[in-house]
């Protein structure tokens, strides 16, 4: 019998299995298939939401986790997976500037903010107003990790590739059964796919279709992350990554032409070189109305778990919520009440009344 089985090998996923395989608890990875939004996600963390220059939520726990566990993922892969850059806001306004310093004062943002301007100047993007300067940025190859993590599960004997078939799971007090498979535990980490899932399907998952491109730009020579209205990421080799979009209403998979233009646009606005589009992603970020993660356990079945509802800051948010959950899984560490499903009244209370 394993401790564990784990539906899902994105970031969630891949976060509960590390912290499961660092406490020797043995596990099976069944990589739903459901969504690539990991795969294709811009990878970008930074600890301050620059639209509204608020603080990222418990940014500063966040961010102390992430360099201790992708650092140990990467020794563990030996593989370079955690681009430490700065990112920088490009201003538009002397008004801009202001906010800027406006906020960099405030005691929780001023470890975040730099209050000195970046003058430096590309050939290729016009800044009459210079940037500012986000500290304890970077970006994280998430095709790679899970390239390389799912490599890492098949040498362990402990991942298969399957769509899961919800109908095939017994459950009782005592483990859980998938088509002769028993477990402990099983552990629900299918980002938007979550929405099929009938112990689940009723949380308040409200996917927000995210698309990127992958340009080529030899003349564009920028060796940080820029960030206007949309994001670019250098990958070295004259790559770039840039994004991204948000569609509240398609919940597809596939790339669009208006997302696309959308993001032309906005690019040509903010450089003034040549560029070749190599690639565009898209995929449907598992998003929460109130901006929260979803994760705990289920109210009548305390041995099936959720670990969801990441949006699109699933690297810094991934590491965090999975401990959390196994040290509530394991230890009978509460949760913190604002990423407990127990918040969502009447998912809960919707069980018992029909019990």
């Amino acid at each position: 019998m394993f401790d564990y089985i784990i539906v899902g090998s994105g970031l969630a996923g891949i976060a509960f299995s590390e912290f499961a395989s660092n406490h020797n608890k043995s596990f099976l990875v069944i990589n739903n298939q459901s969504q690539n939004s990991s795969k294709i996600a811009g990878g970008l963390y930074n600890p301050v939401i620059l639209k509204r220059f608020s603080e990222v939520w418990q940014a500063q726990e966040q961010l102390d986790l992430l360099y201790s566990f992708y650092g140990n993922i990467e020794k563990k892969l030996e593989v370079k997976l955690d681009y430490k850059l700065p990112l920088l806001r490009k201003f538009y306004s002397v008004e801009e500037q202001n906010n800027w310093f406006t906020a960099s004062d405030k005691p929780n943002l001023s470890k975040f903010l730099s209050t000195d301007l970046v003058t430096k100047k590309w050939d290729a993007i016009d800044s009459p107003y210079n940037f500012g300067e986000v500290l304890h940025s970077g970006y994280l190859d998430t095709a790679l990790l899970l390239e390389e993590y799912k490599k890492h599960l098949v040498e362990l004997n402990c991942y298969q590739d399957e769509t899961f078939d919800y109908s095939q799971l017994i459950t009782n007090s005592e483990y859980v059964e998938y088509k002769k498979i028993k477990a402990k535990h099983i552990v629900f980490a299918e980002g938007f796919g979550m929405l099929l899932n009938p112990f689940f399907s009723k949380l308040p998952l409200d996917g927000t279709k995210g698309e990127l491109l992958l340009i080529k730009a030899p003349n564009l020579n920028v060796d940080v992350i820029v960030k206007s209205s949309i994001f670019i990421i250098p990958l070295g080799n004259d790559l770039y990554k840039v994004g991204a979009t948000y569609n509240w209403e398609d919940k597809t998979n596939v790339p669009t032409e208006a997302a696309k233009k959308e993001l032309v646009d906005n690019l040509s606005e903010l450089i003034n070189c040549d560029f070749e589009i190599i690639e565009h992603y898209a995929g449907v970020r598992p998003t929460v109305k109130d901006r929260r993660p979803l994760v705990g356990s289920h109210p009548i079945h305390k041995n099936i778990h959720v670990l969801n509802g990441l949006g699109t800051r699933g690297v810094m948010l991934a590491p965090a919520m999975a401990v959390a959950l196994f040290n509530n899984i394991e230890n009978d560490i509460p949760l913190d009440a604002n990423i407990d499903i127990k918040r969502i009244k009447n998912f809960v209370s919707s069980f018992y009344q029909n019990e």
